[in-house]
């Protein structure tokens, strides 16, 4: 068992984490305190099962509709006689598994050429776009999960966000490896070549194409597929961090499997199916940790020590009135209308919470939207008609009206009448009455 000054010590370093009063300012402890509050989050998610749940899903997933998300996506490479420039990247995929990941590559390469997308009919080409479209949803539901987005897209724009990301994604990746040889392959490059410094710092470049790729792609991920509005500082922070750990895992993927010969002599022809669904199991934990990366690092309020954190109601009515402080503040002053993400941050605490908090206020009219992107807070009536009454009134209100399903009791009719009376009232007191 733990000893009692080691769990004083691990309590201490939480509440620094999660409820410190004045975290620092100063750089290097700026980034400290950031990096060690997002690991914990990290860490928290992870022990808690949520990701790894997705991630067993998406392996699934994965399983039955790769076959049928290629050859929707090679099928626009292969009319511009381009796709031979995807197959390496599909390779380079597969290359941590070793000569069966190889093996593996090619034959669903084989797969891919033999399905003629434009000979499967209306009814083929339906199930393959509706198997296509169901892998993406479950990703961006995935995604939705991480950045406590309760909504997902419409079926229109499922549609036609889905395809087109689907379709014109692998064609922008060929363009950009097409320029990028381009780029290495000028005369002025190569004159640049021959002067050093400047020759090795190209050298090292062109061999770290493939890396800003992938970070590249990770990075679009990250801003496209949450339906929500994803800033692109934290989208690249988080997809050079999983391309980093991308890179790393393949190298250590690697390595296992090159030393798990008596796991193939155990398994058998089942071996290679094993570490096939380990390797894509690994690949979607560094996708979706990358994710809540980006996700942390943009709303630091959502870290606490639960992922959903309990609403009592002394912390609505605090959140409530400091929210309403922070907005009529500025208006007083004549100074511009605070952004409601910038108020999240402020306050240091959950944006669901938050979120969830100021659209009570807003459908009970204390305070409304404004902008030309709908983001800034401003009061919804005048300064001298908004009571504290009025704030924790609407706070307290049931709108979905469940307390009218309670069943009725004797002391229903006397908190109605004189709620300051019966709370000093105990309940032997209420029942003798």
């Amino acid at each position: 068992m733990a000893s009692p000054q080691l769990k004083e010590r691990v309590q201490n370093a939480e509440d620094w984490i999660l409820a410190n009063p004045n975290p620092p300012e100063k750089w290097p402890w700026t980034w400290l305190y950031t990096t060690g509050r997002t690991a914990y989050a990290l860490v928290r998610d992870v022990i808690n099962g949520t990701l790894t749940l997705h991630a067993m899903s998406l392996v699934y997933t994965t399983l039955l509709s790769i076959v049928p998300l290629l050859a929707l996506s090679f099928s626009v490479l292969k009319a511009l006689g381009v796709h031979q420039r995807m197959e390496p990247f599909l390779y380079q995929f597969f290359q941590p598994m070793g000569p069966q990941g190889i093996q593996i590559a090619e034959q669903i390469l084989g797969f891919v050429d033999n399905m003629k997308v434009g000979v499967l009919g209306s009814v083929g080409l339906g199930l393959l776009v509706y198997t296509v479209i169901s892998l993406v949803q479950k990703i961006e539901r995935s995604f939705n999960m991480i950045w406590r987005v309760p909504e997902m897209r419409s079926m229109g724009q499922r549609f036609s966000n889905y395809l087109s990301v689907i379709m014109v994604g692998p064609l922008l990746m060929v363009s950009a490896i097409g320029i990028s040889a381009t780029i290495f392959a000028s005369d002025v490059v190569q004159s640049m070549v021959a002067i050093e410094p400047l020759g090795t710092i190209i050298l090292v470049l062109s061999r770290f194409t493939p890396f800003f790729l992938v970070c590249g792609a990770f990075t679009f991920v990250y801003i496209f597929m949450p339906n929500t509005r994803v800033r692109i500082k934290y989208a690249a922070i988080g997809g050079v961090v999983a391309g980093i750990a991308w890179q790393a895992g393949g190298m250590l993927f690697a390595s296992f499997v090159a030393g798990s010969a008596k796991y193939a002599a155990i398994y058998s022809s089942f071996a290679i199916g094993i570490i096939l669904l380990i390797w894509v199991y690994l690949n979607w934990m560094i996708l979706l940790l990358g994710a809540s990366i980006a996700f942390y690092l943009q709303n630091p309020g959502a870290i606490a020590k639960r992922r959903d954190v309990r609403l009592s109601p002394e912390l609505q009515e605090k959140i409530a009135l400091t929210l309403m402080w922070l907005v009529c503040k500025p208006f007083s002053e004549g100074k511009p209308a605070p952004q409601q993400e910038q108020l999240e941050q402020r306050l240091r605490v959950p944006g669901s919470v938050t979120r969830r908090i100021s659209d009570k206020l807003i459908r009970g009219g204390l305070l409304s939207l404004a902008g030309p992107d709908g983001d800034l807070l401003v009061p919804g009536r005048s300064l001298d008609l908004i009571r504290i009454d009025d704030v924790l009134t609407v706070v307290r209100k049931d709108e979905d009206r469940i307390a009218q399903r309670l069943p009725h009791t004797p002391l229903s009719d006397m908190m109605a009448q004189t709620p300051a009376e019966s709370e000093g009232k105990s309940f032997r007191e209420l029942l003798d009455d």
